[in-house]
């Protein structure tokens, strides 16, 4: 039908067999803007977010551990100011001093394995490597479950196998692995027969626990210091006496008393210790101890009402032997050079016992090389091609019996 014949309907009616459209909304056109703008917000929101997560995260972690470098379990260890941490038991202390056997015990594998005898520097040994050369220390004093050492060429291999052997027999972390330089450039070099590097590595680790509890003291006077935790007899059943040995008393400021252990380890405590070394105060605590002829019971009886106390002691300390590093010696292949000597010593005591821990690591280069040439002596020149003084004189007589001074040569050659 043609559209111009399309019958219309008057206005309200609906024509027959017609039904009326529905009626419906126009359809809107798309918000493309707003649109726009929510996802314009929503970029700028959610990386916004995300990074004050981040930050949170960050902020926590470093708040919890400052170094991000060392994981939160991860102890660290620093040199305290003012304690002296000394090599072997033959060196000076000074008034706060700790010693440890681990680092004898690499220094002793060094000797063995790529020396072949004493260290001897080329510019001459200071007085700490000829005390470690004399070995008054080794691993043979020790029974094996007290201590962990390996050596080897220094590759990430033996790395893993230090850490996993000290987790093992220990179930410890290394406190020194991580100082150690693993990049390509500090490790082994199997390419370069002629540079061999080397990693000696030792850990002692012990818990000792008394045979009886002691006390906790209220916090009291040490020399001038107050405040400080102490720990003791008093207040203790008298069972606990029987872990005392008494080394020696002859006065409240001269003794020496030992607390045996519930394992093999003994506490011997020496008031007002005498020497320059550990070494001496020690000897001089067993010639004490045997001098002494009074009774070596600890106990509370007619004859004697003995207490003993003595102060909480925590200690975390690190040592870099730096005075060791780059210094050349010969060695079995050419000659050696240290890059790392480190040991560390963390130790606690307390009314129920104590801890302790120590390493000790040794990273060394030996090259197949013409050994250095030692430091050439001072050439002297004894010339008197100046004024000079000249005396004559009897042999073992104080006085001469003839002077000259010269300075005009012409008058002294006619």
């Amino acid at each position: 039908m043609d559209d111009n014949n399309f019958p219309v309907a008057p206005i309200g009616s609906t024509p027959s067999g017609i039904n009326p459209p529905e009626l419906t909304t126009p359809p809107t056109k798309p918000n493309v803007g707003k649109k726009s703008k929510k996802w314009l917000i929503l970029l700028i929101l959610v990386p916004l977010l995300l990074a004050s997560s981040v930050f949170a995260t960050y902020y926590y972690l470093s708040k919890n551990n400052p170094d991000p470098e060392t994981p939160a379990n991860k102890t660290t260890l620093k040199e305290t100011a003012g304690i002296t941490t000394v090599p072997t038991m033959l060196d000076e202390i000074t008034a706060d001093s700790t010693w440890c056997g681990t680092f004898q015990m690499v220094w002793n594998d060094m000797k063995k394995e790529i020396v072949g005898g004493d260290v001897a520097f080329f510019d001459g040994n200071p007085a700490m490597v000829d005390n470690l050369n004399k070995e008054t220390f080794k691993s043979t004093m020790l029974s094996d479950d007290y201590y962990y050492k390996t050596y080897g060429l220094k590759t990430l291999k033996l790395k893993a196998e230090i850490e996993r052997g000290i987790k093992e027999k220990f179930n410890e972390t290394s406190d020194v692995l991580d100082d150690l330089d693993w990049s390509d450039d500090g490790v082994n070099d199997p390419n370069n027969p002629d540079v061999d590097r080397y990693l000696f590595y030792a850990m002692l680790r012990r818990n000792f626990e008394y045979q009886y509890e002691l006390a906790k003291l209220d916090k009291q006077k040490f020399d001038s210091h107050e405040n400080v935790a102490f720990f003791g007899t008093k207040g203790v059943d008298s069972g606990a006496y029987q872990q005392f040995d008494v080394l020696y008393y002859n006065s409240k400021d001269d003794f020496a008393i030992q607390i045996n252990t519930k394992d093999r380890d003994e506490v011997i405590f020496v008031k007002n210790p005498e020497g320059k070394t550990f070494n001496e105060i020690y000897e001089k605590m067993n010639a004490k101890k045997d001098a002494y002829k009074g009774s070596r019971g600890f106990q509370n009886s007619d004859d004697y009402i003995d207490d003993f106390k003595a102060p909480n002691l925590t200690m975390k300390e690190k040592k870099k032997y730096d005075e060791l590093v780059d210094r050349k010696f010969p060695t079995i292949k050419g000659y050696g050079e240290i890059k790392a000597a480190i040991q560390t010593v963390q130790f606690k005591i307390n009314e129920k016992g104590g801890e302790i821990k120590s390493e000790a690591v040794i990273d060394v280069i030996d090259k197949l090389a013409a050994i250095p040439e030692p430091k050439q002596p001072e050439h002297r020149y004894f010339y008197l091609d100046d004024t000079f003084a000249i005396f004559l004189r009897e042999t073992s007589k104080p006085q001469p019996y003839f002077a000259a001074r010269v300075n005009d040569i012409t008058k002294f050659q006619n």
